[in-house]
């Protein structure tokens, strides 16, 4: 069992920054791919970022590719996700998930365990 709690969320301006934190439970971490998805009021869940059990292999969205960077330090079975020049459109709840069999996916279907979210708010 994988448990994965968010954190870092909040309230920011247009073109502010925040640091996602996804803190995860579990020997294994080190071996998981890891990933970030959002979820929008009214829309369905969309990946943002996945990097792999390493931290040598990244892939993003295009919607987040150049602003947004995640990284991991599995000494403290941690993944982040830094988001930069945000935008009012990035608004969402975001989510962590992992991946035990490292599929390197941007589909959720291929994500194991999800933590339970954090809301990000970009006000204009």
């Amino acid at each position: 069992q994988v448990q994965l709690v968010e954190s870092g969320g909040g309230l920011v301006q247009a073109g502010g920054s925040l640091r996602l934190s996804c803190a995860a439970s579990g020997r294994s971490f080190s071996s998981y791919t890891m990933a970030w998805f959002r979820q929008a009021p009214g829309k369905e869940r969309e990946f943002v970022s996945y990097i792999n059990w390493s931290g040598g292999s990244t892939y993003y969205a295009d919607s987040v590719k150049g602003r947004f960077a995640i990284s991991r330090d599995n000494a403290k079975n941690t993944v982040y996700l830094q988001m930069n020049s945000l935008k009012p459109e990035d608004t969402a709840v975001y989510y962590c998930a992992a991946d035990l069999s490292d599929y390197r996916s941007s589909s959720a279907e291929l994500y194991d365990y999800w933590g339970q979210g954090t809301q990000i708010t970009v006000s204009s």
